[in-house]
């Protein structure tokens, strides 16, 4: 039962902060709802159940491995949620506290789903939740973004669901009694029918991969990140964009089960590194900081995807990113969103001395930089370092020099960028707003608290982690 708290809590917190009168003080759902919902999750990570609660739906190993890491990411963005409503006063927050909350239980739903039509419900619901979040600004340029991420990832969801049909008929077609249970498509095996498995992975793939932000899916990333807050942001970076890749994991396994598992592999393996690639072109050209970390995104995506590709100890290493993605994401999009507010521009043309106008946000927006560039001893490095080693293993030699190359382009891209913003003198748009913005503690602590995080992955990782990690790899990849 306590499985179902992870949805109920959040999605109980959203209700009454819509019903909440005061605009002052309604922000405080959002810690409260995110302190209950990672006890309860790291609870069940710690001391999981003996078996899921229904066939349908269930804190299940692969649930374990992802769900903690989402919720401690939305605890650090509730905590920074307070200040940052307070500071934005002249804008209601009834329906985003609303709807920030609710996100959190859809995603935990969608993270628990076991059942292929209840992922692809849940995965939906998520993606309408975040839309009135990247209104938030109530700009042009907000309303555009928002339409293209409803349209883009609409046009994903609808191919996902038509991918949830044909494996629904592949099961039929091979003799099953239409079960789109993810332990009945795995069990009925071979017996699914081929042509239609092949035909529902691709459609899947490239549903799902939209809602990763994949290349050549990856449009609405860009536009999205860079006009919503920072703190929605760090949630679709780190939070939305995991439940797609443990959407993609369940089919993936299911497609193994059928005996295709090398054709999975070979597509995990080009699109991850394509998106790698184009993430580290657009990297080296990027002005706009905020959509800089919209194509970082797209680079860790095809990281996690060349990860899942080359299994084992390379998926393990993709649950262990998992964690470092959302945490170093958390930190870069909080201090961007610092940095945004105190600069009065976001290109490399309009902002830089930033370390003058708001030093402490400043130093942890550089330090998140060498975080997520995977710099010793921050976890990103270890995470990568044991995808590249499981990719030399599985004899993909140039795949991990490809990789390589593109990390390398994308540090080049991502510090031209950063180190032009944050050194030299302010310019004047920003000593205009450094007398109505103050950096408090209250807005530094959060993603100093999620950086932290990562280098704690990085420097001692828990076993039970560990643990979680290899459950969730038996479970993906069970052994005859």
């Amino acid at each position: 039962m306590k499985e179902l708290l992870l949805i109920f809590v959040p999605l109980v917190a959203a209700g009454a902060a819509a019903l909440w009168p005061d605009n002052r003080t309604r922000p405080w759902f959002l810690p409260a709802a995110g302190l209950a919902h990672a006890l309860l999750a790291f609870g069940l990570m710690l001391r999981p159940p003996e078996s899921p609660f229904h066939a349908w739906f269930g804190c299940d190993p692969l649930a374990r491995a992802m769900l903690p890491a989402v919720s401690l990411l939305f605890l650090g963005c509730a905590a920074y949620g307070v200040p940052y409503l307070r500071l934005r006063a002249e804008r209601p927050n009834r329906v985003f506290v609303a709807g920030f909350l609710a996100a959190l239980g859809l995603m935990s739903a969608a993270h628990m789903a076991r059942h292929l039509g209840l992922l692809w419900i849940a995965t939906e619901a998520v993606t309408l939740s975040s839309v009135p979040l990247l209104h938030f600004n109530n700009t042009p340029r907000a309303f555009e973004a928002t339409w293209k991420y409803l349209l883009v990832g609409g046009t994903g969801i609808a191919l996902s669901l038509l991918g949830s049909f044909c494996l629904g008929y592949a099961s039929l077609h091979g003799g099953g009694a239409g079960d789109l249970t993810f332990a009945a498509l795995m069990a009925q095996g071979t017996a699914l029918s081929r042509p239609w498995v092949l035909i529902a992975w691709v459609l899947l793939l490239v549903g799902y991969g939209t809602k990763m932000g994949l290349a050549p899916m990856h449009t609405w990333k860009p536009d999205a990140y860079g006009e919503a807050p920072g703190i929605v942001g760090a949630m679709l970076a780190g939070g939305v964009t995991t439940v797609a890749f443990t959407a993609v994991l369940r089919v993936r396994a299911v497609v193994d089960a059928a005996g295709a598992g090398e054709v999975a592999s070979r597509t995990l393996l080009v699109i991850g590194l394509f998106s790698m690639l184009v993430a580290a072109l657009f990297l080296l050209s990027a002005r706009d900081f905020k959509r800089m970390l919209a194509y970082s995104s797209v680079e860790h995506m095809g990281i996690l995807s060349l990860g899942a590709a080359v299994g084992g100890v390379g998926l393990w290493a993709a649950f262990f990113h998992v964690w470092n993605n959302s945490m170093t994401k958390g930190a870069l999009f909080l201090s961007a969103g610092n940095l945004r507010r105190a600069a009065g521009g976001r290109t490399i043309d309009e902002v830089s001395g930033m370390s003058v106008i708001t030093p402490r946000s400043a130093a942890l927006f550089v330090a998140a930089l060498f975080a997520v560039t995977a710099c010793p001893p921050f976890g990103p490095f270890f995470s990568e370092l044991l995808i590249v080693k499981s990719t030399f293993a599985t004899g993909h030699g140039w795949a991990a020099a490809f990789f390589l190359g593109c990390l390398l382009l994308a540090f080049f891209g991502l510090t031209r960028v950063v180190f032009a913003i944050v050194y030299g003198r302010p310019r004047q748009a920003a000593r205009e707003m450094d007398h109505r913005y103050r950096e408090t503690l209250a807005v530094v602590l959060p993603p100093a608290a999620l950086l932290l995080l990562a280098l704690g992955l990085g420097l001692a990782t828990p076993n039970a982690l560990r643990e979680a990690w290899t459950a969730a790899v038996r479970q993906l990849s069970p052994t005859p």
